[in-house]
C-alpha cells in the first residue's frame, strides 16, 4: 500500500514554476505578492488538496495557538459543558484546542501536564484532580510565562487565574431551602481533596446555614468521599440510613450523588421527599430524567469555560498587572423539583 504523502509549498512551487518563497507568501497574502499571482496560487493549491502544517508553523514560531484542556474527565456534563465553552471562544480567535483526562489521579495530571508542556501549548485550562496534594507541575507554565486558568477545582495558593463560582453562597442556598422545606437533620456529602476548595466552601455554605437556623451541627450527618461517585453516594448514604435517627434531608455536591441518595431511599422505602428530601449541584440532565425530579443548584459551566479561554487569549495578546486573577459568577440558582419540594 503506497504511503499517503501531503502536499507541501514545494509541490506547488514546482508547478507553477515560482519559488517556494513566493508561494508561501502568497498563501498569507502578503503585500509584496501581485493580486492575481495570490489569485493562482490559492486556486492551484486548492486543486492539489494543499492543507496548511499550522503545528509545524507554530513550532517554528515557538507558539502552537492550541489551547491544553486538563480535567478530571469528559464524560461529566459539567465538564462536557466547560469545554464547549472553551472551544467555542477558542474558535473565534482561531485557536484550537487539546483534551487530556486525568481520571482524577494526581499522577495522571502530573503525566498529562507535562505531555501539554512538551506540544507547546500556548495556554493551559485546568480543573483539578481529586488526588492532587501538591501543584508544583504547574510550574513548568507558569516559569514560563504560558497562561494558567484554574476553573472550578482550583488549588488554595497558587498565584494564576482562577474561574470560579461562589460556592459558599450555592451551599448555604441550597442547605437553606432544605430547612425551609422543614428538615431539621440535613445531612451533607463533601470531599477528602486537600485541594478541593470548591467542596469546602460549600460546606461551609452548608454549616452556616443550620447555625443560623438554630438548627445544631451534628457531625455524623457529614460524611467525606475520596471520589464524587454513584457507588460512593451509595455507600454514603447507607451508612447514613443505618444511623439511629437518619437525616431528613441532603445537600449533595454533585447531581450524581443526588441520584444515588434518591434511588438508595427508594430501595429502602424511603419516601422522597416527604421522609426525606435531597438537592444536588450542577443541574446536570440526569436530574430532570430520574423519578422523582432532582433539585439542584445551577451552574454556569459553559460560560466558565468561555471566560477561562478569553483570559487565556487576552493575555497572550497583551499582559496587563491590573487583569483580575479571579472571576467569580454569581449567578448560581436553587431548582427546585419533586426530590424537595414538601410545602
Amino acid at each position: 500500500m503506497e504511503e499517503h504523502r501531503h502536499v507541501t509549498i514545494y509541490d506547488i512551487a514546482e508547478k507553477l514554476n515560482l519559488a517556494a518563497s513566493t508561494i508561501s507568501r502568497a498563501l498569507k497574502d502578503h503585500h509584496s505578492i501581485s493580486d492575481k499571482t495570490i489569485k493562482k496560487v490559492k486556486q492551484t493549491a486548492k486543486e492539489m488538496g494543499f492543507v496548511p502544517n499550522t503545528l509545524a508553523a507554530g513550532l517554528r514560531g515557538n507558539v502552537t495557538k492550541t489551547i491544553g484542556i486538563l480535567i478530571p474527565t469528559v464524560t461529566q456534563p459539567f465538564l462536557s459543558s466547560l469545554i464547549s465553552g472553551i472551544e467555542i471562544a477558542a474558535q473565534k480567535s482561531d485557536y484550537s484546542v487539546i483534551i487530556m483526562q486525568s481520571h482524577d489521579s494526581y499522577q495522571m495530571e502530573v503525566d498529562m501536564a507535562k505531555s501539554l508542556y512538551s506540544n507547546r501549548v500556548s495556554g493551559v485550562i485546568c480543573s483539578l484532580a481529586m488526588e492532587t496534594k501538591d501543584t508544583s507541575h504547574f510550574k513548568q507554565f507558569s516559569n514560563n510565562n504560558i497562561p494558567l486558568v484554574f476553573v472550578d477545582r482550583v488549588p488554595k495558593d497558587y498565584d494564576t487565574f482562577r474561574v470560579v463560582i461562589n460556592n459558599y453562597l450555592a451551599g448555604y442556598k441550597a442547605t437553606k431551602h432544605l430547612i425551609e422545606q422543614g428538615c431539621k437533620r440535613i445531612a451533607h456529602l463533601t470531599a477528602e481533596s486537600e485541594f478541593g476548595t470548591l467542596y469546602n466552601e460549600r460546606k461551609r455554605g452548608y454549616i452556616d446555614a443550620l447555625l443560623e437556623h438554630d438548627i445544631p451541627l451534628q457531625d455524623n450527618l457529614i460524611i467525606s468521599l475520596k471520589e464524587m461517585t454513584y457507588d460512593a453516594g451509595v455507600k454514603a448514604c447507607n451508612l447514613l440510613f443505618d444511623l439511629k435517627t437518619p437525616p431528613d434531608g441532603l445537600f449533595a455536591p454533585g447531581d450524581i450523588l443526588a441520584v444515588s441518595a434518591v434511588q438508595t431511599a427508594k430501595k429502602r422505602g424511603i419516601k422522597v421527599p416527604d421522609q426525606f428530601a435531597v438537592i444536588g449541584f450542577n443541574n446536570d440532565p440526569i436530574s430532570e430524567i430520574i423519578e422523582p425530579n432532582i433539585s439542584t443548584i445551577t451552574h454556569p459551566a459553559e460560560k466558565m469555560g468561555k471566560a477561562a479561554a478569553e483570559l487565556i487569549i487576552k493575555n497572550l495578546k497583551s499582559v496587563k498587572e491590573e487583569d483580575a486573577k479571579e472571576i467569580t459568577f454569581l449567578n448560581t440558582q436553587v431548582l427546585i423539583r419533586e426530590s424537595s419540594r414538601k410545602i
